[in-house]
């Protein structure tokens, strides 16, 4: 009975993430809805480009030719959240409600998925006669649900819900997988499922490699080496087989290797240049940088030069790659929204002789960060989200690393949790941070939170028990 009543009450957590999505979704409306006029699309603008596009001429690409309707094919973004938008435009037309119920329903996935995530790697104890992992999921769930961070951003146009449901799924398939104690038909049909997965989610964001590698040494902590070959060795060729038409399709497009985009040198150089460190001291993003290359700016060529120049970055600067990875880390754990500040269209950055960054109006002014004309500085982002985003994100993060402290005498199994948070880490470090880049694995961040909470009751109850 008392699992029941878990499950039961799993489903008002579930019944409440939609609800409170389905009123956030009316109640920004007027702020979101990127149809009605003078409205701007909140969240990202190449992939409705990319959606329209598809339907229109069923070519994958932004530009269209000069003079000409026709479309310049690209490789500019991952491509499968495109395509996915694509489908929902052609089922139900292109509008913010359409794409808001879309990824509603992806939380809906990514909760109950969470949810057996919890379960199953929280076998080891009790609370009120009711499994440990019962608890964990519930309130992981729970904090999922309301969490307002990815609520707000997960009703815009933008990859997060999409590529959260790839994780969540993922790192499902892994557990189920360690779980099978022999190599039957059943285990194949889930190593096959893991890698269709593991495919789409590369095509989704390219950065489940990191994690990948570690899921390897988490199935090493239960398996002997044969087990965790047998197992992992089908995921990663079907993984890879899923890339193929993609890799291909890129090929012919630039006579080149190119195995997912024409940006990842740029998203490595605006890690790793001379501006990072002053740029996200500032409380400004990145990805406002770019440097002058040779080549066309979007092009190919022009992507390697910027992976070149990043790598010139690190030979010519070894002294300051302590300073600048720590403070990526920062960036990557700040309990801030970062970034804080985002600079209009009139004005530009440049690095002054103290090696501090500088706003640059359009009269040619010189303005300080803080005192910039800047769209973050103001209405409800900051006056409202920034300080219940510090809070609830702050406290569940206190929360997550007691848990995590808590877990340690269940490593072999929790430690796949602690591994998810490391490799994110490791990927934002090594190209750029921000928090909506962080904030997909922070619902399986959550669940170490939801740990901590049913130890200290176990604890409590355990206390009261030998008092009476």
């Amino acid at each position: 009975m008392g699992r029941f009543g878990v499950k039961y009450r799993f489903g008002l957590v579930l019944l409440l993430a939609i609800v409170v999505r389905l009123g956030c979704m009316v109640a920004f409306a007027p702020m979101l809805d990127f149809t009605l006029p003078g409205n701007a699309i909140h969240g990202s603008e190449a992939y409705d480009d990319y959606a329209q596009n598809l339907i229109e001429t069923g070519m994958y690409g932004r530009t269209p030719l000069d003079g000409s309707g026709e479309i310049v094919p690209d490789a500019a973004v991952p491509p499968l959240y495109s395509y996915a938008l694509a489908v929902i435009y052609g089922l139900f037309g292109r509008g913010f409600v359409q794409v808001a119920l879309f990824h509603i329903v992806l939380d809906a996935i990514s909760l109950i998925l969470l949810y057996d995530i919890g379960r199953r790697l929280f076998r080891q104890g009790s609370l009120w006669g009711v499994p440990t992992g019962e608890w964990v999921g519930l309130l992981g769930g729970l904090f999922f649900a309301v969490y307002p961070y990815l609520i707000f951003q997960n009703l815009t146009l933008i990859d997060t819900p999409f590529w959260i449901v790839w994780l969540h799924a993922f790192v499902w398939l892994v557990i189920i997988l360690r779980e099978q104690p022999a190599l039957n038909a059943r285990t194949w049909g889930v190593a096959i499922a893991a890698g269709v997965v593991l495919g789409l989610s590369l095509l989704a964001r390219p950065i489940m490699p990191f994690f990948a590698v570690f899921v390897a040494l988490w199935y090493l902590f239960r398996l002997s080496l044969w087990q965790t070959i047998a197992r992992l060795l089908p995921v990663a060729l079907v993984g890879g087989l899923v890339l193929v038409p993609w890799i291909v399709r890129n090929y012919g497009l630039y006579d080149a290797f190119v195995p997912m985009t024409t940006t990842s040198g740029a998203n490595l150089w605006q890690g790793n240049s001379e501006w990072t460190i002053p740029v996200f001291k500032a409380g400004y993003d990145v990805q406002w940088t770019a440097p002058d290359t040779v080549a066309p700016r979007d092009t190919r060529e022009a992507d390697a030069e910027r992976f070149a120049l990043s790598m010139q970055f690190w030979r010519e600067n070894p002294d300051k790659l302590p300073e600048l990875f720590w403070v990526k880390f920062l960036i990557h754990w700040s309990v801030d929204i970062a970034p804080r500040y985002n600079p209009q269209p009139n004005e530009a950055f440049q690095i002054n002789d103290d090696g501090e960054l500088e706003i640059v109006r359009a009269d040619g002014s010189i303005a300080g960060v803080t005192d910039a004309n800047t769209s973050y500085d103001s209405g409800l982002l900051n006056t409202v989200g920034r300080p219940v985003h510090i809070v609830y994100f702050g406290g569940l993060l206190l929360l997550a690393i007691l848990g995590t402290l808590l877990s340690i005498r269940i490593w072999r199994e929790a430690s796949l949790l602690w591994l998810v948070q490391i490799s994110m880490t490791l990927v934002y470090v090594l190209f750029h941070s921000s928090t909506r880049y962080r904030a997909p694995s922070d619902p399986l961040l959550f669940l170490l939170s939801a740990y901590a909470l049913v130890w200290l009751m176990q604890w409590v109850t355990a206390r009261r028990s030998v008092a009476r």
